[in-house]
């Protein structure tokens, strides 16, 4: 399936942009920046938008979610948008018990320890995904040429989150799970790739032009654990969203001796983390 040809890709309002033209391996006709955390806490407009309001309902509103998506592109005229919402809103979408709790991060009601709690897990819908398509469609409208970048969470980072409950230090739930009971991690997994691979089409069909898989924890893992345990799955994610035309992106932090496994799940550019000089990565 091809994007629609009313697309900004399609139609020509992004496809020659800075940001594109650098995704596709052209020379832009100056180097495009972006921010990484677009969501721009820093911003007072953001926190006055925010107050009274927690993050998943933030997300989950369209016109908040657009609104917030473009303050830092208003303000600070960067080359690119990027969505706001958060890698736990495909799992709040298909019903999972997870909030977002201040100065903690997602917290799960129910941990998934079992391969009977894996198959408990309730299937997200496309139907579910409407809200986000509102916003990001709302997005788009005004960006104009200005790129979105859509993301999720890519699905060892999911799954971690899943496994231990809330954040961890140093995802011993996850990577117990993934040698101990190996079928059960890969149901878990592959659970998750699904999430995250709906949760991106639903952004590139509204109207983004790129998408990230966005790995917060793979850091924590050793290359062959990652090529055998992690990479099939972020695989899985990427097959959905394949074959758009929209170039994707792989993202992940203190994955410096991970960027050769995480280039060959698939992707168009890597993200590189401060810890590893450009002229090394």
């Amino acid at each position: 399936m091809d994007l629609g040809a009313s697309h900004p890709l399609v139609d020509g309002r992004t496809s020659g942009s800075a940001l594109i033209s650098a995704y596709r391996g052209l020379t832009p006709h100056r180097r495009p920046v972006w921010f990484m955390r677009q969501a721009g806490r820093s911003l007072p407009e953001y926190r006055a938008l925010r107050e009274g309001t927690n993050m998943l309902e933030s997300c989950l509103d369209p016109e908040m979610a657009s609104e917030i998506t473009l303050q830092p592109v208003r303000r600070h005229d960067v080359d690119a948008g990027i969505f706001f919402s958060d890698i736990v809103i495909p799992l709040k979408l298909a019903g999972v018990d997870v909030d977002i709790v201040p100065g903690v991060g997602p917290v799960l009601g129910k941990p998934i320890r079992s391969a009977a709690d894996v198959a408990a897990l309730p299937r997200l819908t496309d139907e579910a995904l409407e809200p986000i398509r509102q916003a990001v469609a709302l997005t788009v409208a005004q960006l104009g040429s200005t790129p979105l970048i859509g993301f999720a969470g890519a699905p060892f980072t999911l799954a971690a989150y899943m496994v231990e409950g809330r954040p961890s230090r140093d995802h011993l739930g996850p990577r117990t799970m993934m040698h101990s009971d190996p079928d059960t991690w890969r149901a878990l997994t592959e659970w998750a790739a699904d999430a995250s691979g709906m949760f991106l089409r639903a952004q590139l069909e509204a109207g983004a032009s790129a998408a990230q898989l966005f790995d917060s924890w793979a850091g924590s893992l050793g290359l062959a654990d990652y090529r055998r345990s992690v990479a099939p799955a972020s695989r899985r994610a990427l097959d959905h969203v394949r074959g758009l035309g929209a170039p994707l992106i792989h993202f992940g932090t203190g994955t410096s001796e991970l960027l050769v496994a995480m280039h060959e799940v698939g992707v168009d550019v890597i993200g590189v983390d401060y810890r590893l000089p450009l002229d090394e990565a």
